[in-house]
């Protein structure tokens, strides 16, 4: 099991923004912010509440090198996640569909955060 992950992003006040209000509907926010010391960049933890999984820092992204998927409890929540990440500034990959090539009960959809980085929501059934 990932216990985290961390994206580096080139504006990191406008990557909080756009995930704050992109995985909203998923129940993930930012609760827990790290101060960077002796070398450790300062870091922006999103999770469920109980605990941080999903970390950004400044720098240079490689949106290339990097795709993250995020589980959803049910077609709904992939909706959601689509409407809110467009809505806050992301680029439209693949609206919400059924992608029954990678296997039946695949729901799936992505969204291209502000640099670019490959965000993929999906219920499996």
């Amino acid at each position: 099991m990932i216990d985290h992950v961390i994206l580096t992003v080139s504006d990191f006040e406008r990557s909080v923004a756009f995930y704050a209000k992109a995985l909203k509907p998923l129940g993930i926010a930012n609760f827990i912010d790290y101060e960077g010391q002796e070398g450790h960049p300062d870091l922006k933890g999103f999770g469920d509440g109980k605990r941080a999984f999903f970390w950004l820092k400044e720098g240079k992204p490689d949106p290339h090198a990097v795709h993250v998927g995020f589980a959803a409890k049910d077609h709904a929540e992939v909706d959601a996640f689509y409407k809110a990440a467009v809505d806050a500034g992301g680029k439209s990959k693949a609206a919400p569909q059924a992608r029954s090539e990678y296997y039946p009960g695949y729901y799936a959809t992505w969204v291209l955060d502000p640099d670019g980085h490959d965000i993929e929501v999906v219920h499996k059934s």
